[in-house]
C-alpha cells in the first residue's frame, strides 16, 4: 500500500500549477476588439432630443422659449428679463433722461429695455408728491396763518397713484397702439421705459416746489416740464423718424404737450 501511494505522479500538484498556466497563456492569443461603446438605444438622427446620445456628442442646451400666446402676459417669468439691470445701467439712463436734447435714448436701451426704471421712478414720485404736497400746503397755510396746525391729507396719495401710474402706463400704451395702427414697427416695452425715465426729473423738482413763493414754483415747474417734454418729444421723433410723415409729427407734438400738462397738474394739485 505504501509503495502504491509513493508511485502516484505529482506533476499536477502545487509545484506544477504555474507551469500549466504559463503554457496555456503562451498557446492562447486573446485579442480584445477595439472598444466602441454606445449607449442603447442610439440616436437615429431623426428627432433631436429623443433617445440617448452616443458618447462624445455635446449635449444640447435648453433655451427658455418665449411665450407665444396671450397666456404669457399673465406669467411672471415673461417680465424677469426686463428687470435684469444693475445700478450702473439705471444710473446711466437716469443721467440720460436729464439731457433732453440728446435724442438717443432709444439707441441706448435697444439691447436691453427695462421696466425697473418705470416701476421704481413712478413709485418714488408717488410718495414724494404725496408727502411733499402735504408739506407744501402746510407751509403756504402757515405763512398766511401762523396758528395753522399740521394735517396730513390722505387723498394726496390716491391722486398721486392715479395720476403717476395712470400716465406712465396708459400714455405709452396708447402710443404703441396708434403707431401699430399707422404701420410703424413700434415696441411697447421701450415706450414704457422711455416714459418712465422721463418722470425722474420731477422727483428733485418736487423739493424745489416746497419754496412757499408762488412765482418761483411756477418758474420751476415750467422749466422742469419743458425739459421732460423735450426729452419725450425728441426721442419719440428719432424713434419714428422717416416712418410715416406728418401723421407722426402730430403725435410728437401731442407727446410734448401731454408732458407739459402733467407738469401743470402736479403744480396745481399738489403744490397749490
Amino acid at each position: 500500500m505504501e509503495e502504491s501511494y509513493g508511485s502516484i505522479p505529482t506533476s499536477h500538484l502545487l509545484g506544477s500549477v504555474p507551469a500549466v498556466i504559463s503554457e496555456v497563456k503562451s498557446t492562447t492569443n486573446y485579442e480584445v476588439p477595439e472598444a466602441n461603446l454606445q449607449i442603447f438605444p442610439p440616436n437615429s438622427g431623426g428627432d433631436k432630443g429623443h433617445g440617448y446620445q452616443p458618447l462624445g456628442r455635446p449635449s444640447e442646451t435648453f433655451e427658455q422659449q418665449p411665450p407665444n400666446n396671450w397666456k404669457g402676459v399673465f406669467s411672471v417669468s415673461s417680465y424677469t428679463q426686463y428687470f435684469n439691470v444693475d445700478t450702473d445701467v439705471v444710473a446711466n439712463r437716469l443721467i440720460s433722461s436729464l439731457n433732453p436734447v440728446a435724442g438717443d435714448f432709444f439707441n441706448k436701451i435697444e439691447a436691453n429695455p427695462d421696466l425697473y426704471g418705470l416701476v421704481w421712478i413712478s413709485t418714488t414720485l408717488l410718495f414724494v408728491l404725496a408727502s411733499l404736497g402735504n408739506l407744501a400746503t402746510y407751509l403756504m397755510q402757515k405763512r398766511a396763518d401762523s396758528s395753522t396746525s399740521w394735517n396730513f391729507d390722505v387723498s394726496y396719495v390716491n391722486a398721486a397713484a392715479y395720476s403717476v401710474y395712470g400716465y406712465a402706463i396708459v400714455v405709452p400704451l396708447a402710443y404703441f397702439f396708434i403707431l401699430q395702427y399707422l404701420g410703424s414697427n413700434a415696441k411697447l416695452v421701450p415706450f414704457w421705459c422711455m416714459w418712465g425715465y422721463s418722470l425722474s426729473v420731477f422727483v428733485p423738482a418736487s423739493f424745489l416746489l416746497l419754496i412757499p413763493v408762488e412765482f418761483l414754483r411756477w418758474v420751476v415747474i415750467i422749466l422742469v416740464g419743458t425739459s421732460s417734454a423735450s426729452f419725450v418729444a425728441l426721442n419719440l421723433r428719432s424713434y419714428v423718424e422717416g416712418s410715416q410723415g406728418s401723421d407722426l409729427s402730430i403725435l410728437v407734438f401731442a407727446a410734448f404737450f401731454l408732458q407739459i400738462a402733467l407738469a401743470v397738474f402736479i403744480k396745481v394739485w399738489f403744490f397749490a
